[in-house]
């Protein structure tokens, strides 16, 4: 995939002043902060910060009650979360969620975007162009499954994997659409050492090679500042620093509200 040819001085993503409520509840008050075209950046906070919230607003899967939401300049706030999607945003879940009583083969070609075997005219007039596409979403398939160590599962359930397996396997799907833009809600969480480590290892690349841009929900602190270009630090809905990792370390209102005590982040 190449990238889309974009400004890079320009963010990728931006929120404007958004707000979120459920009830009496205040998930997400006045956030704004921007994401830069091609970097990792990284959003915190301690639970309950509005963290997740955020990321159902950016999908599409909630709507925002205030505010805007730009994705390369252009609004997507109220949008479905599918055409959202189509857009080239992608994203996964702090809870898995895949087809578990499908093969792992079978739920990475579900990811596959503009599947030319879904229109009929294509199928009847332009067999041999339908053939290429799927060749091509099996080989886009297999590369993704070896990038993650999942080859040698790809005819199992998907239920039959582990929990980290699982989370290996939404993350390889999500990048079947080819995206631009990857959220990543807590991608260590429940991952072993070893598979946490190809996982990060993979966003790396991706942002070096295809230009990918990467915003991830991270509670793990050591990784953060090691992985990360760039944090966004929220508290009770709220946007409460921004900067770079050596800088949020240190930020006494992220170290008072995500550690709940003082002194410098180690």
């Amino acid at each position: 995939m190449k990238p889309k040819t974009t400004n890079a001085s320009e963010p990728i993503l931006a929120l404007e002043t958004v707000g979120k409520r459920f009830g009496g509840l205040r998930a997400v008050e006045g956030a704004s902060f921007a994401v830069a075209t091609g970097s990792i950046t990284a959003l915190i906070g301690p639970n309950g910060a509005g963290k997740t919230t955020v990321f159902d607003l950016i999908s599409g899967y909630e709507r925002p009650d205030t505010g805007a939401i730009r994705f390369e300049g252009r609004r997507i706030d109220g949008l479905a979360s599918h055409s959202i999607a189509k857009r080239g945003v992608v994203r996964t879940f702090q809870l898995t969620r895949v087809f578990a009583a499908m093969s792992v083969r079978d739920n990475m070609l579900i990811g596959a975007q503009r599947q030319a075997g879904e229109s009929l005219p294509r199928l009847v007039f332009g067999p041999k162009s339908v053939k290429r596409a799927e060749e091509a979403a099996q080989a886009r398939a297999d590369a993704l499954m070896r990038a993650f160590a999942l080859d040698r599962k790809a005819d199992d359930y998907a239920g039959s994997l582990s929990g980290g397996q699982r989370k290996l396997l939404e993350f390889a799907r999500a990048l079947m659409t080819e995206p631009r833009l990857v959220l990543l809600d807590e991608p260590m969480a429940g991952v072993n050492r070893a598979l946490g480590a190809s996982l990060l290892d993979e966003v790396e690349r991706l942002r070096r090679e295809q230009g990918m841009t990467f915003l991830f929900i991270e509670h793990d602190i050591d990784i953060v500042m090691r992985r990360a270009d760039y944090v966004i630090a929220m508290a009770e809905g709220a946007v409460i620093a921004e900067g770079p990792p050596a800088l949020i370390r240190r930020d006494p209102r992220v170290i008072d509200a995500y550690l709940g005590r003082k002194g410098a982040v180690a």
